[in-house]
């Protein structure tokens, strides 16, 4: 019986497993070796967990509060009021240090889509007047009951047609250049204008809608410029068009075919051009290249400004047979696009991955009507095929007058001649092109100096604007 009555009191009153923290502080039994209450109680805040449901979803942490928090709003005033509120002034700061900004050609916006720029700047009152007034009319079209009375006078912006003759000269620009699409001429067309059909090449609908949508699928514009001429293959007006529609798009100046100009009018060309845009030298070769980690570190610094896009695209526009798709072919490594020392080799525009998060983009060569300048310049800068060239012994005085006499004298070995029709003569006759009765073939060796021209057999370069223009 007293067993009987010690078990009870040792169930009643002492732990009953290991776990059990009603013990005594020094032990259960006078016996030092087993566990005291307060190891047992460490011990089992170690194994507590939270609570969860059946499908493992947290219902309550240990040791939470039961007690629900008190969910009345505080009254006060930045709950309920604009968070952020600038003023006028902070405004116009904004506007001006954001213009200053604009004007350095090596800045660039690294978040466009946070700060809504269109509704910050201070437009002007006539502008797009009758354009918003024609998207009201149709809104107000779309909403109004079909049974009222509608309005068929459309609303303009001028009233009377004295008012409309004098608004229509501010429409255009300084240079009076025409619109973004000025350049384009219908396909074997002459588009209204006295044009030879030998210069109209890069000027035809299909290539300007080409370049459109090249222009839509880029981030960065690349336009690649001839070395020897970078003003002559430059298209002012189609860069101010880029920006205009796309504020976001990048544009980069890239002076193809350097190795035929010195390094020091390189140099100079660079250092001009980089006031607007970023600028760099390039040689396109896809075994001996100059410029290739210059540019692809470039690319790479850009694509890091558009991290919200997975990839960026890359678009090269610019003249004809100035190199485009042999600079893709240089970053590439390889032949990924066709490329020839001949104009109008890329018909359409075409993809190129050069990495995971780079795309390259090739685009046909386009003339811009109003920068193209005479029928000679469109010529000398490799607008058209030399073999479809009718009228080649006229633009030989062109080169003439711009290549040194040295140059032409040391490539053709002649010793001098008194005027053009007299040095293809010497040309014809020194390379034995010649006609029946023993006449010189003058076309012949036009076409062959027009040739050597465009390859850079025959050393030519300009001088930047604020430097001499006689070449050296």
């Amino acid at each position: 019986m007293a067993g009987k009555r010690g078990k009870g009191s040792l169930q009643s009153g002492g732990p009953k497993h290991s776990g059990d923290a009603r013990r005594s502080s020094e032990g259960t039994g006078g016996d030092q070796s087993q566990r005291k209450a307060s190891t047992v109680r460490r011990l089992n805040m170690y194994r507590t967990r939270a609570t969860r449901d059946a499908k493992g979803k947290v219902i309550s942490e240990d040791l939470q509060s039961k007690d629900l928090p008190n969910s009345r709003v505080a009254p006060d005033r930045r709950w309920f009021g604009n968070s952020r509120i600038v003023s006028q002034k902070q405004l116009e700061a904004l506007r001006v240090a954001n213009q200053k900004q604009k004007l350095d050609p090596r800045t660039a916006v690294l978040s466009v889509q946070r700060l809504q720029w269109d509704k910050l700047q201070a437009k002007q009152d006539n502008q797009n007047v009758g354009a918003a007034n024609l998207v009201a009319g149709r809104i107000k079209r779309e909403l109004e009951p079909k049974n009222c009375l509608r309005r068929k006078k459309p609303r303009l912006s001028a009233e009377i047609l004295q008012k409309l003759e004098g608004a229509v000269p501010l429409t255009t620009n300084s240079e009076g250049e025409m619109d973004f699409q000025a350049g384009e001429v219908e396909d074997g067309g002459n588009g209204g204008n006295d044009i030879p059909s030998n210069v109209q090449k890069g000027q035809s609908r299909r290539i300007w809608s080409e370049l459109f949508k090249v222009i839509d699928s880029s981030d960065v514009l690349i336009e690649v410029l001839d070395a020897r001429d970078p003003m002559g293959t430059r298209c002012k007006h189609l860069e101010r068009k880029v920006l205009e529609i796309g504020k976001q798009k990048h544009i980069v100046l890239l002076l193809n075919k350097c190795d035929l100009i010195p390094a020091s009018v390189t140099r100079k060309w660079v250092q001009f051009l980089s006031k607007e845009y970023p600028t760099l030298a390039f040689h396109a070769s896809v075994t001996n290249p100059f410029g290739k980690g210059a540019l692809f570190s470039l690319l790479r610094q850009l694509s890091r400004f558009n991290n919200k896009k997975q990839v960026t695209c890359v678009g090269f526009v610019g003249y004809p047979n100035v190199g485009k798709s042999s600079v893709i072919n240089t970053l590439k490594g390889k032949k990924a696009c066709r490329s020839a020392p001949i104009p109008g080799e890329t018909k359409v525009w075409q993809y190129v991955t050069l990495t995971k998060k780079l795309y390259l983009i090739d685009c046909p060569g386009t003339v811009h009507q109003i920068s193209s300048g005479s029928d000679t310049d469109k010529i000398l800068r490799g607008v058209q095929r030399v073999e479809k060239i009718t009228d080649a012994p006229d633009h030989i005085p062109g080169i003439l007058e711009k290549a040194d006499p040295k140059h032409l004298r040391r490539a053709y070995k002649l010793d001098s001649w008194n005027d053009p029709l007299d040095f293809l003569r010497q040309v014809a006759v020194s390379y034995g092109k010649m006609l029946r009765r023993g006449e010189p073939d003058l076309d012949t060796a036009a076409k062959m100096i027009l040739m050597d021209w465009q390859r850079g057999r025959i050393p030519y370069f300009e001088h930047p604007p604020s430097h001499e223009t006689n070449n050296e």
